[in-house]
């Protein structure tokens, strides 16, 4: 086995006792993502219960699968670096939103299409990756962080009017998370210090039993092993049109993933061509897609949450991810796993993404200030990709009266704030050639 030092950190083959550890902690982290996922969808949808443990029970795998493949990388597609994949969330909204604008199987028609436009795309993509330099991914990364700090300190309140909104118990347990975390990464170093992450959401969620926010009684019924259903919707629809708003979130999605590479390949030290990862991960996110719609998910892409998550706890190996991979696939085949999974305090989980989703904005302004921001070039491609990626965050609704391509566009504040700075950089930069060629003409 080679040992830790000896080989890049995302090489790295730890001990297995710490390499299953360190991908608990990563599940624990992630969890919440699939499960939110696919319960939005069931109560939007008004799935069955057996319906919604199919699709929980597939979005698991699909999310297991995704972790090995990116992380270890088979003939030209996965990263090979420490991803975990999880459905995203701006395809949720779209995958329900097409589901109710028509049924639930042109929805799932239109996952396989746009997993199979990621393969056709990609060549153009590529020819473009010189508009993503460092400065653009931390804009682009300051971006996701907001807007998700934002998505989850929401979900810690809840509803407005609801009886329970901004109840105190919720907000104690995920400060308490919050707190319990720091307390764990002050106090301890080495590996325990990596863990702090999961120890506090463990100490989160004991904390949320003590306040009667946690409930395992449901944990011991039901089946012992469940496996997900093949097209469980039936035969898919496919209809182009109903398709374009998720069609369109596919070339957000293939910038998003360059970031998350560049920036994850950053972090680990990774001595691989990032430009020749960034298409393995595209890659990647298209195959898990592609087998998600089969098995009835919406699109199952490389999470944001990867970069923060590295952060965090420092564990570089892309074969800790891979173990998580091997974790998630238990919990979908396992059922008292899924079912033990859904009983986290949606306070506590909502409290670790809120640190996780935190140090990825940390990054992200790493990125920005490492370029000459007095340029006016830098200075407002900065400013004007911050406004337009602030303003449908701060000000939900703002592109509602807009066609639904504009709104997918303009009221994502991610897309809006990245593809602004990207426009808005290379006009400056082609305004400094051209008076360059001027003044040496």
């Amino acid at each position: 086995m080679p040992q830790p030092g000896l080989t890049t950190p995302d090489n790295d083959a730890l001990p297995w006792q710490t390499t299953l550890l360190l991908a608990l902690q990563h599940v624990l982290v992630v969890a919440a993502t699939p499960i939110t996922s696919v319960f939005l969808i069931a109560k939007a949808l008004h799935f069955t219960d057996t319906v919604t443990a199919s699709v929980l029970s597939a979005t698991f795998l699909m999310c297991g699968l995704g972790a090995i493949l990116q992380s270890l990388g088979v003939k030209g597609v996965g990263a090979r670096l420490p991803f975990i994949m999880v459905p995203g969330g701006a395809p949720i909204a779209i995958f329900v939103a097409i589901a109710l604008q028509t049924n639930i199987q042109t929805a799932i028609g239109a996952v396989i299409l746009t997993s199979l436009f990621y393969f056709i795309a990609l060549p153009i993509f590529r020819r473009c990756l010189h508009h993503f330099p460092p400065f653009i991914i931390g804009i682009m990364l300051l971006m996701v962080s907001i807007n998700l700090i934002r998505l989850y300190g929401g979900l810690i309140i809840g509803q407005p009017g609801s009886a329970d909104f901004a109840h105190p118990t919720s907000i104690i347990l995920s400060l308490g998370t919050i707190l319990i975390t720091l307390i764990f990464a002050l106090a301890f170093s080495g590996i325990l210090r990596q863990l702090a992450v999961m120890f506090g959401l463990l100490a989160g969620t004991v904390l949320g039993m003590a306040l009667g926010s946690t409930d395992f009684s449901g944990v011991g019924h039901g089946p012992l092993f469940s496996f997900p259903q093949l097209l469980p919707f039936g035969w898919p629809i496919f209809d182009l049109s109903a398709s374009l708003p998720l069609l369109i979130y596919a070339v957000i999605s293939m910038a998003e993933a360059t970031g998350q590479t560049i920036a994850t390949a950053e972090i680990v030290n990774s001595t691989q061509n990032v430009q020749q990862a960034i298409p393995r991960t595209i890659r990647g996110d298209a195959v898990m897609s592609l087998l998600g719609g089969i098995f009835g998910t919406s699109l199952i892409i490389t999470s944001g949450e990867n970069i923060g998550v590295v952060r965090t706890t420092n564990v570089k190996s892309r074969f800790v991810t891979a173990a998580a991979g091997g974790l998630l696939i238990l919990i979908a085949i396992f059922a008292p796993l899924v079912r033990l999974a859904t009983c986290l305090p949606g306070s506590v989980v909502c409290g670790t993404a809120v640190i996780v989703f935190s140090i990825i904005g940390v990054i992200g302004i790493d990125m920005i200030a490492r370029e000459p921001l007095h340029t006016p070039g830098k200075t407002y491609a900065l400013a004007m990709g911050l406004a337009m990626g602030m303003l449908p965050i701060l000000v939900p609704g703002l592109y509602q009266n807009f066609p639904a391509g504009v709104q997918m566009v303009f009221g994502n504040g991610m897309a809006a704030g990245t593809l602004t700075a990207i426009l808005v950089n290379s006009l400056f930069n082609w305004s400094e050639k051209r008076t360059q060629a001027r003044v040496k003409s």
